[in-house]
């Protein structure tokens, strides 16, 4: 080989190799998600009654900072928090039923002040009628929209933000009209917010990119949960990254998202061997 020529080889080689060098800088370099790790407590629900301490001590040690409470196990709010700080997590959200919301609203918001918590979110719905038979229908949904407007004005007042959260019910139909799509239009924005749980999206067979990139500031909380379906041809909750859903661009699209819960609620390997599995998919997730 010429001098020259090989000079030039030389040149080219340096340059490549940097530019590779860069680019895998870059790549693994990739900032993850600005919000922290957070963790439905429902995945737990098995350990949390025999170790509370225990078990939370263990999700922080795997990397969690934020919980959602399901349920608050017997305890008063002085002692779940005390429970949190010793931990080093913070509590940022709670669910309740709607047929616990209404009748003891106060209590709730009382209890969730003296948590510290930003956000009341209703899991579920009840009938216009309560002693009906079968699924809601529209006109129910359409209840429920409204009876979710009026929580979610004392929530506010309280200081707080009122949120619903979806299953699969929610995507089913009545004359064209979707069942969901209807309480995001009954619902006001400046009164209830929604905390998309993607997996059940996902398992109703429709795509949560649809919602969050239509109204992506109505989503400011999201269930990370990753779905696959079974031999029986239903989907099941699996370890994230070992399922079905693609969360990269999910969560391009979440733009206004504030907080994520990751929540596993079926397990075939270890809880915190899945749950710390969960963790490390969302560190190294390239959003």
């Amino acid at each position: 080989m010429k001098s020259t020529s090989r000079r030039n080889f030389l040149k080219a080689s340096a340059a490549a190799a940097a530019a590779a060098s860069l680019g895998t800088r870059t790549l693994s370099a990739a900032p993850p998600l600005r919000q922290p790790i957070g963790l439905q407590l429902y995945s737990v629900r098995e350990q949390l009654p025999k170790d509370f301490d225990g078990t939370l001590h263990q999700l922080g040690a795997i990397g969690y900072v934020e919980v959602e409470a399901a349920g608050y196990f017997g305890r008063t709010a002085q002692e779940f928090r005390h429970s949190m700080d010793q931990a080093g997590l913070r509590c940022v959200s709670t669910h309740h039923p709607m047929n616990q919301l209404k009748p003891h609203l106060d209590e709730d918001i009382e209890y969730a002040h003296t948590l510290g918590l930003s956000y009341i979110v209703c899991p579920s719905p009840m009938r216009k009628e309560p002693g009906a038979s079968g699924p809601l229908n529209l006109e129910d949904w359409r209840w429920v929209a409204g009876e979710l407007n009026k929580i979610g004005e004392k929530v506010k007042a309280a200081g707080m933000t009122f949120g619903y959260h979806n299953h699969g019910p929610e995507f089913g139909t009545e004359n064209g009209t979707v069942f969901y799509d209807e309480l995001l239009r009954l619902t006001d924005p400046k009164l209830v917010i929604f905390e998309m749980d993607c997996g059940w999206v996902f398992a109703a067979g429709r795509n949560p990119i649809d919602y969050l990139s239509k109204t992506p500031d109505r989503f400011p909380l999201l269930h990370v949960k990753d779905m696959a379906k079974g031999a029986n041809g239903q989907y099941h909750s699996v370890v994230l990254g070992r399922g079905d859903e693609k969360y990269a661009p999910i969560l391009r699209a979440a733009t206004g998202l504030k907080h994520y819960f990751i929540e596993q609620e079926e397990f075939e390997i270890p809880a915190f061997e899945a749950l710390r599995d969960d963790a490390d998919y969302m560190r190294k997730l390239n959003v």
